[in-house]
């Protein structure tokens, strides 16, 4: 089996389909990545992924805006088609298994409840919980004390 596993923000918004009775939704991710050619220039270079969630929980949907940070895990899927000169072309359709919300542009670094929300096809949708984490100068017992 071979897992894909991609971090990114939604290029548009999710769109759900219904195909054959079944619902998918439907978004792209891209990562862009900043480099300096040969030259010394610096230069960005995008990715996108097409991603297919085959999924009944379409609670994330509205979730799955332009700008929004994710985490998308899933096997990749080839598509060849021909394009409208006559020549085969192919395209890499990522398969999600799971979804997790990372944050948006609006929210630098998100927030803790829309960091971790995680949808997986394979699980029950799980929303876990978050708890503020004291730093170390507000820890008021022993650090060699452990419960265990």
């Amino acid at each position: 089996m071979i897992k894909l596993q991609v971090i990114g923000n939604l290029g548009k918004d999710a769109v759900v389909n219904n195909v054959n009775g079944k619902n998918v939704i439907n978004f792209t991710v891209a990562h862009t990545e900043r480099f300096k050619d040969a030259q010394g220039v610096q230069k960005d270079k995008t990715t996108w992924v097409d991603c297919a969630y085959w999924t009944d929980r379409t609670a994330i949907a509205p979730y799955l805006k332009k700008g929004t940070q994710v985490y998308v895990e899933g096997q990749p899927d080839v598509r060849t088609y021909q394009t409208q000169d006559g020549r085969q072309g192919a395209s890499l359709i990522l398969r999600v298994a799971s979804v997790q919300l990372l944050g948006s542009k609006n929210n630098e670094g998100g927030t803790a409840a829309s960091a971790n929300t995680n949808y997986q096809s394979s699980a029950p949708v799980a929303a876990q919980s978050s708890q503020a984490v004291p730093a170390a100068s507000e820890l008021t017992e022993p650090l060699d004390d452990l419960p265990f």
